[in-house]
């Protein structure tokens, strides 16, 4: 007896109901998840902007926009008197950046080297997790350790500084916290540089510092660019070790020494707003934590935007 095949409908092939309800479930709520964040990031800027306008109107109606530079004899960031000098806070957050490149590129790039090239396998698993737990020691720990060790043991004697705290001591701590950040995302670049670049550069004679020099490091210059500017955002971020090391306590005047103490800007809105909504002094204080926090933002921005760009230009495909 011959059977007759069932004939198979569009219904058939649409799966377990009961699997296809949990699919649907787990696809709302991650949706909802990614919507949450996407709503969050967009109130926090937002808010924001807005409080960051606040004081600038207010300032404009009040002083004029010349306000925001401090034209006296001393100029200075002194928000609870109502002089908001933002060259003082700027400088202060360059000169701080730059010290902690200083300090960072040349270490992280030389063990991102290290690891990547010369290190025996035995030697990399021991050094790299070491790395990694430098890189997950609270900041809070670095500013201690600025304000113990590097302030008064090796950068006051080395520049004859006559405090313990300075933006040199604060950019020396940050690039000692960036220099992990740096080494990791350089040393992903240079060992995604295919070794067929090695070997052949290897079989035309050349030695292993030739070849690192003049084959790995322009092949990884992408990663090597983008690993500076994230580790610069980072340094510019940085609130604990500036708000700890760098010698102001929420006002100071304009200084552009790095052996001076000065105010970088996460330090001035970490130290002025002091866990309260309401700052004594000025009826603008409070709105210029705001606006500081508003010119962060668009920093970090803009350096991400050129990481990208940079990384798109100079990027090597093999």
């Amino acid at each position: 007896m011959v059977t007759t095949p069932a004939t198979l409908l569009v219904s058939d092939f649409r799966g377990n109901p009961r699997r296809m309800r949990k699919e649907r479930f787990m696809r709302g709520l991650l949706f909802a998840a990614a919507a949450l964040s996407i709503v969050i990031s967009a109130l926090i800027v937002w808010t924001l902007f807005t409080e960051a306008w606040t004081f600038l109107s207010g300032l404009i109606d009040e002083a004029g926009i010349g306000a925001l530079i401090d034209g006296g004899k001393a100029p200075g960031w002194y928000p609870r008197n109502s002089r908001f000098d933002i060259p003082t806070i700027v400088y202060g957050t360059l000169i701080v950046s730059m010290v902690s490149i200083v300090v960072a590129a040349p270490l992280g790039l030389g063990a991102a080297v290290y690891l990547s090239e010369y290190a025996s396998p035995r030697a990399r698993r021991v050094l790299k997790p070491i790395l990694e737990v430098l890189a997950g020691i609270p900041s809070v720990v670095f500013g201690f350790f600025a304000l113990r060790v590097l302030g008064p043991d090796l950068i006051k004697p080395l520049f004859d500084t006559t405090q313990n705290t300075s933006l040199l001591v604060t950019g020396v701590a940050i690039g000692v916290l960036v220099t992990p950040l740096m080494a990791s995302i350089s040393e992903d670049a240079l060992r995604s540089v295919p070794a067929s670049l090695r070997e052949a550069s290897t079989g035309l004679g050349a030695r292993k510092s030739t070849t690192v020099v003049k084959v790995v490091l322009p092949a990884a210059v992408s990663g090597i660019i983008a690993a500076l500017l994230i580790s610069v955002s980072r340094a510019i971020g940085e609130t604990m070790i500036a708000a700890l090391a760098s010698g102001r306590l929420g006002q100071s005047p304009r200084t552009t020494d790095p052996r001076d103490p000065g105010l970088p800007m996460t330090s001035a809105m970490a130290q002025l707003a002091v866990g309260s909504d309401q700052v004594v002094g000025s009826t603008l204080a409070f709105q210029s934590l705001f606006f500081v926090g508003a010119l962060l933002f668009l920093m970090t921005l803009a350096l991400n935007m050129v990481a990208g760009r940079v990384v798109r230009k100079f990027r090597n495909a093999y």
